[in-house]
């Protein structure tokens, strides 16, 4: 299987329209190994996929170091993107910090931990509130011309804050979570993002796993995602029978529910990259065969309507997390 690629926005370089999104290769949704993670990173490569997603707060630096080892003399083969701007605070949430001297700071890191001279895709991973995003791009476009990024992106970030960064510097990519589940505030950014020609970043793309027929009942959902309302018992059995929908129309394609979801992504536009997540070799085969289901515009719309935008049950993060995406 080959992968597909299409340019990156406007004027970007060609990306493999399937990435793989690398947080779970840090223990956020089970423990994981990282032998094993560097061997789905060179299987992933195999397969002509270059798009790998990290961020500096994936395992508050770990994930950075396994994806370096892996692509270690195959640097030439990736298209890489990381995120900086959330910091760890001992006995609470997440911060965030968009002042250009994290902004410096966090990219030397970066790069130290990937052992790369340069990123390729550089992300604002959460919206500092109290930094100007014209200050926090403007300490970005000096990694640009540094040459130790490439392009840069925005991650959770509203339709205004897009529109004043990409007045600074070209943003190349916005990244948030796009699913037949949550996908209200992601159609709202893609107006801008249409119109100024930035690709779009889609992750969770299956909603977390809900959407990939493997979670049935709530002793399936564990690390992390126990955290998410989608998952609470108030909120299952209503997300539940939402993913069953799709199931049943991925049985009268004859593909996966997974493919389903993601085929519909692609179905959206070419500007739509999802970027789903796995440890596994053969759900990242599964994922990836997804280019491969095509979808009708007639079909496509059926499947919107067999989840209707807005009909899933719990917001996409606890409250804390509501905070701090679509700013």
């Amino acid at each position: 299987m080959t992968a597909q690629r299409r340019a990156l926005g406007a004027n970007g370089p060609l990306v493999s329209r399937i990435g793989l999104g690398c947080m779970s290769l840090s223990g956020v949704y089970g423990d994981a190994d990282d032998a094993a993670s560097e061997k789905l990173i060179h299987h992933v490569l195999d397969q002509g996929v270059n798009h790998l997603d990290s961020s500096d707060m994936y395992g508050w630096g770990h994930n950075e170091e396994v994806i370096g080892r892996a692509i270690k003399g195959r640097r030439d083969q990736v298209f890489l993107a990381s995120k900086f701007g959330q910091i760890r605070r001992e006995g609470g949430g997440n911060g965030v910090d968009g002042s250009p001297a994290h902004v410096a700071a966090a990219c030397e890191a970066s790069l130290k931990r990937l052992g790369v001279d340069h990123i390729d895709l550089y992300y604002q991973h959460r919206v500092d509130p109290n930094v100007p995003v014209e200050e926090t791009v403007g300490a970005m476009t000096r990694l640009v011309e540094q040459g130790k990024v490439r392009w840069l992106g925005l991650s959770e970030a509203a339709p205004d804050r897009i529109r004043r960064a990409h007045a600074v510097h070209p943003i190349s990519a916005i990244q948030t979570e796009y699913s037949l589940l949550y996908r209200t505030e992601a159609e709202q950014t893609r107006e801008v993002t249409q119109e100024l020609g930035i690709a779009f970043v889609a992750y969770a793309p299956l909603g977390r796993g809900f959407l990939s027929g493997t979670i049935n009942t709530l002793e399936d959902v564990g690390g992390r995602r126990a955290q998410h309302p989608r998952f609470l018992p108030e909120n299952f059995a209503h997300n539940h029978a939402l993913a069953m929908r799709v199931a049943d129309f991925a049985r009268e394609k004859g593909c996966t529910p997974a493919q389903l979801c993601l085929a519909w992504l692609l179905a959206q536009g070419d500007d739509v990259f999802p970027i789903p997540g796995t440890r596994s070799a053969s759900r990242f085969d599964e994922n990836l065969g997804a280019q491969d289901v095509v979808l009708t515009a007639e079909e496509a719309a059926r499947i919107s309507a067999t989840i209707p935008a807005g009909a899933a049950a719990g917001t996409r993060y606890p409250a804390g997390g509501m905070k701090g995406v679509f700013i």
